[in-house]
């Protein structure tokens, strides 16, 4: 009431009447204000289009354990993978506005938005960003015993003998797939990019000789790189990945500009009253900058980095403009 006087004396306004609206204005932000300091009121739930045991997976449960001890509430992890995460999506699109449920988002999303002729969800008008959680590294892999050491060997191979590299992937329509199709036309070379059912048969493809090259994440690979199965050959974002420093990413492999990186964020129904969202936000980056949160996710191979909801908006409108793009160029049929 105290602020809204003040902005209303600058104002060629009698004083009865500036009283009378400071204390509209006031009743009027009340309903929101109450809501968030109310929020949350019962359990939060948070629906991942994963399944179990994945990075995405395991940092929700990160961040939900956390969040939990904060805000003195139940803050549940419910798996609905499935399509391409519109089974999820649509879950949290027709859920009641109040934050109290709310959608793992990622670059899937993204790529879920050029990749379906129709979606029962709109990405960017039924979802109200909250907040980005953390990235993490897709890299180029090759088989310990791989003629190919460098990714200059690799790229100038595939220059010198185009259509003949084979570079494994999982299915298509998937980030990794649509990476692999987006270093073709930014590198300027031709490959086959051979999709598989899942990591595990990308993996044995690799090891066993019948592929190339593969485009994977990074985290559930490093494993296999500390056994020396396999080797990586650049990392894809425009950073090196902290756990692997001596590997170089593409931008210094050669390949000028490109940056992709997994990442996932959180948001709520369209809807959800500002102040939710205010609260939601303040509380998530506060996890993230939680030490004993950081280092979970830094052994997950994710770098937490939140940031205000608008960031949030303008990626998630950056990478459908960016997966819609590769989806045309690479003819990648829409489902």
């Amino acid at each position: 009431m105290k602020r809204e006087g003040r902005i209303l004396a600058g104002m060629n306004i009698p004083p009865s009447r500036r009283t009378l609206l400071a204390a509209t204005a006031a009743s009027l932000l009340l309903p929101g204000w109450a809501r968030a300091q109310s929020f949350p009121s019962r359990p939060i739930r948070i629906v991942v289009p994963f399944g179990a045991g994945g990075i995405a997976d395991l940092t929700a449960r990160t961040i939900a354990q956390k969040l939990s001890d904060n805000l003195k509430q139940a803050v549940v992890i419910e798996n609905r993978p499935g399509a391409g995460g519109v089974v999820a999506g649509e879950a949290v699109a027709k859920a009641a506005a109040d934050g109290h449920t709310l959608l793992l988002m990622s670059n899937g999303t993204a790529v879920s938005a050029g990749l379906f002729q129709s979606l029962p969800f709109d990405a960017q008008k039924d979802f109200a960003p909250v907040a980005t959680l953390g990235f993490f590294d897709i890299a180029v892999l090759t088989a310990a015993n791989s003629r190919f050491k460098s990714m200059q060997e690799l790229l100038a191979f595939a220059k010198a003998n185009p259509g003949k590299l084979n570079v494994a992937s999982i299915n298509v329509g998937s980030t990794q797939h649509l990476a692999a199709e987006l270093l073709k036309t930014s590198a300027g070379v031709d490959f086959q990019v051979v999709p598989f059912n899942g990591s595990p048969a990308v993996l044995t493809a690799l090891r066993g000789g019948q592929v190339d090259a593969a485009v994977e994440i990074l985290g559930p690979m490093l494993p296999q790189i500390s056994s020396k199965a396999v080797q990586a050959l650049a990392v894809m974002g425009a950073r090196r990945a902290a756990t692997l420093p001596d590997v170089p990413t593409m931008a210094e492999s050669g390949v000028r500009g490109f940056d992709v990186a997994s990442w996932n964020a959180l948001a709520a129904p369209a809807g959800t009253p500002p102040a939710v969202i205010a609260k939601l936000n303040a509380e998530v980056n506060k996890v993230l900058a939680d030490p004993g949160v950081r280092k979970q996710l830094a052994d997950l191979n994710v770098t937490a980095r939140g940031g205000p909801p608008e960031q949030l908006r303008d990626l998630l409108a950056s990478e459908i403009r960016r997966w819609s793009d590769v989806i045309v160029r690479a003819k990648v049929p829409r489902q």
